[in-house]
């Protein structure tokens, strides 16, 4: 590493930075467009212009050997999946489910995934309290197991072994111990559960089958692609969406503009919570050549380390008033929390088709939302997010019986 390079002591992956990195970010983005992290050996890429067009140059910055941390996860773990793939190994698997997670695949959902939600929110609202991660879990793993065509799978193994998924790609240390066992047994039971003789056809596993039988691509591709999108699909969505309701829960005036207008404001409520407090804070990229960034020298052979949380926080993007939650926000459609580039998240119309029927439904029947106690904070490598968020709601009027102001009998008992 030349000496003219910055450089930092920051510890990304301890549990003091995890818990509020923020202060950190602002000043590895002072410091320089990337910075050597001395702990890791890697390069912190922290300001969005720099993350944006990394992102859309994969043929410097390649995610093949350099998504997580470890040489071990890298190639025990990631080699040759869809997260960790180039060109046109990268393209030949995407394709396989682009027709299930394209928007107008999503247009067919809607009336479905709307009603899950409606039914949802009733239950988890009617007590006048209730756990937004909860609530989230609860709509997305009903989601993703029913598309994915694992309606009898467990959903902790699930919960669980995705989170853990995440950790493994930091760096060595107690949660990759802890997470790698985690993560194989989600593995090991989605073996169990998506084979032919089980799985819907019309299922997301059954289109991994049929590509397999088509010969697009191999029969020891479909579980780790399974497993890639599952995993993929719930953590983000939970995530994002528990931490929207917070905000919203913490911003009572913002809640207020959504409710008057729940069409246009509920997509850039979950994008403003995704800029803000991004589920995925970063991963990993490795250069296949020399580069530059922002006057500094990367060789060929370095690792980047994308700091999508920075990005988000980012003054020079978002303007003076970076750290604040608005709804309102111009462009907040730009947040980089789901990737750019080849590796664009290919499940945002899920993702965002899930968020905003849950936000109009509780806007359509809570009048008022706020913190019910402190939320509790989860630590993970890659992941931000909430364990439990305690929430307390008022009924809007018109879901009060008539004359009564106390609300009307709801559907009680397990809600499909």
């Amino acid at each position: 590493m030349p000496a003219f390079s910055p450089s930092s002591p920051v510890p990304l992956f301890a549990d003091e930075f995890l818990t509020d990195p923020y202060p950190a970010y602002g000043t590895l983005r002072s410091t320089g467009a990337a910075v050597h992290l001395e702990e890791y050996g890697v390069w912190a890429i922290s300001r969005h212009a720099d993350i944006a067009a990394l992102l859309k140059a994969p043929d410097v910055f390649g995610s093949e050997g350099g998504i997580a941390l470890t040489a071990l996860a890298n190639r025990e773990i990631l080699a040759g999946t869809v997260l960790a793939s180039d060109g046109e190994r990268h393209a030949k698997l995407r394709r396989v489910l682009s027709k299930q997670l394209a928007p107008r695949a999503m247009k067919a959902l809607a009336r479905r995934i709307t009603d899950r939600a409606e039914r949802l929110v009733d239950r988890y609202t009617q007590p006048g309290r209730f756990d937004a991660v909860a609530l989230a879990r609860h709509m997305v793993c009903d989601t993703v197991m029913e598309l994915m065509g694992l309606p009898d799978a467990d959903r902790e193994v699930l919960l669980s072994g995705a989170a853990a998924t995440f950790d493994v790609f930091g760096p060595m240390g107690d949660r990759y111990q802890q997470a790698l066992p985690l993560a194989s047994r989600m593995v090991e039971m989605l073996h169990e559960k998506l084979i032919r003789e089980k799985v819907p056809s019309e299922s997301w596993m059954g289109a991994i089958f049929e590509a397999v039988d088509a010969g697009q691509i191999e029969e020891s591709d479909a579980v780790p692609l399974a497993s890639a999108y599952t995993a993929a699909a719930i953590d983000t969505t939970v995530l994002g969406l528990a931490d929207c309701l917070v905000q919203l829960a913490r911003h009572p005036e913002q809640w207020q503009v959504l409710r008057r207008d729940p069409v246009r404001w509920a997509a850039p409520a979950f994008r403003e919570a995704l800029r803000l407090e991004a589920p995925i804070q970063g991963f990993g990229r490795l250069l296949t050549k020399d580069a530059e960034i922002g006057g500094v020298h990367l060789p060929a052979g370095d690792q980047v380390w994308l700091l999508y949380g920075s990005s988000g926080r980012d003054p020079r993007h978002w303007g003076d008033e970076a750290d604040e939650f608005d709804i309102r926000r111009p462009r907040n459609h730009q947040h980089l929390a789901f990737g750019s580039g080849p590796h664009l998240c290919a499940g945002i119309p899920l993702a965002e088709l899930q968020a905003r029927t849950v936000l109009r439904a509780l806007a359509a029947r809570c009048s008022h939302l706020t913190l019910d106690g402190e939320p509790v904070r989860v630590l993970n490598n890659l992941l931000r997010g909430y364990s439990a968020a305690p929430l307390a709601v008022e009924l809007s009027p018109r879901t009060c019986a008539p004359g009564t102001g106390t609300p009307e009998p709801r559907q009680q008992g397990p809600v499909p």
